[in-house]
């Protein structure tokens, strides 16, 4: 995260120099305000999450209340998303203003078990504020984004004077470097709260191998069936990317690999195993 503002500083500062700095340092605190206030709202607006009911979905409200209690959280709005592609995120700035979302396929993918266990890697995003950690994160490095965008087009029309060229030999690290780094940024960001999440989640539910086949059988689910709503923008909410595919997209996907997930989650479990001497077997039924 400081990289990541340090990197946003950098930008501002190359292109309005001290006054440049401390202006991006102020749009960046007006988008992390945005962010803090508002990220939950546009995150269930962008994917058409409707709230439902106790009655609509008793399941899912069991299972949340069950594991908001074991880990001392309040209970959080459940929303639906109307999709057959299984997926479930959580949004909201803090544990009073969370939110949890499963689309209507992950409902008929998942047994109970590992519903259980997706709820639980959820709920772990919210205790440890993943959720408004994410939305900064993006908001930022969508920022860097746009500045390097503004000094592509100010090199495209700009002129070709000798002292023009010596500036905009800087200006290209803006262009081609600063996207990369804040993407990279990113990335590792959201990566390493995914496994912190998986991890976290898997000791709430004290089911790590529920986890690990749930995140298979959603990875394949959403290759079968493609994400409708949002875009990659929003892909970072999802426990599963829900549009990444290919081998090279992976490369620059929020997540990480399904299979390193897994595997991690196995050996968890298999450490847990030997600590607490019985877990549920690897579950492969419906």
């Amino acid at each position: 995260m400081a990289g990541l503002f340090a990197l946003l500083v950098w930008v501002g500062s190359r292109l309005g120099g001290v006054q440049g700095m401390l202006l991006f340092g102020a749009i960046g605190l007006a988008f992390n305000f945005g962010a803090y206030w508002f990220s939950d709202r546009i995150a269930l607006a962008v994917n058409r999450a409707q709230p439902v009911s106790r009655e609509q979905l008793p399941e899912v409200y069991a299972v949340v209340e069950e594991l908001t209690g074991r880990a001392g959280l309040p209970m959080p709005s459940i929303y639906l998303v109307p999709s057959g592609s299984p997926n479930a995120f959580a949004t909201g700035r803090d544990p009073s203003h969370a939110a949890v979302a499963v689309t209507q396929g992950i409902l008929h993918v998942l047994n109970r078990r590992q519903l259980r266990a997706v709820l639980g890697h959820e709920l772990s995003h919210v205790r440890n504020r993943d959720t408004l950690i994410s939305m900064i994160v993006a908001a930022v490095a969508g920022l860097i984004s746009a500045a390097a965008s503004v000094v592509r087009w100010g090199l495209v029309f700009g002129t070709s004077s000798r002292e023009d060229r010596r500036s905009n030999a800087g200006d290209l690290a803006i262009v081609l470097i600063a996207p990369l780094v804040a993407l990279l940024l990113q990335l590792a960001i959201s990566r390493t709260r995914e496994y912190a999440a998986d991890a976290n989640g898997s000791v709430l539910t004290d089911d790590p191998e529920a986890l690990a086949d749930a995140l298979e059988r959603i990875s394949a689910g959403a290759r079968a069936r493609p994400y409708p709503f949002a875009g990659p923008a929003t892909a970072h909410l999802f426990i599963v990317n829900p549009f990444t595919t290919g081998a090279l997209a992976s490369l620059l996907s929020t997540h990480p690999p399904v299979e390193r997930r897994v595997a991690r989650l196995l050996d968890l479990a298999a450490r847990l195993h030997g600590r607490t001497g019985e877990l549920p077997q690897h579950d492969t039924t419906s």
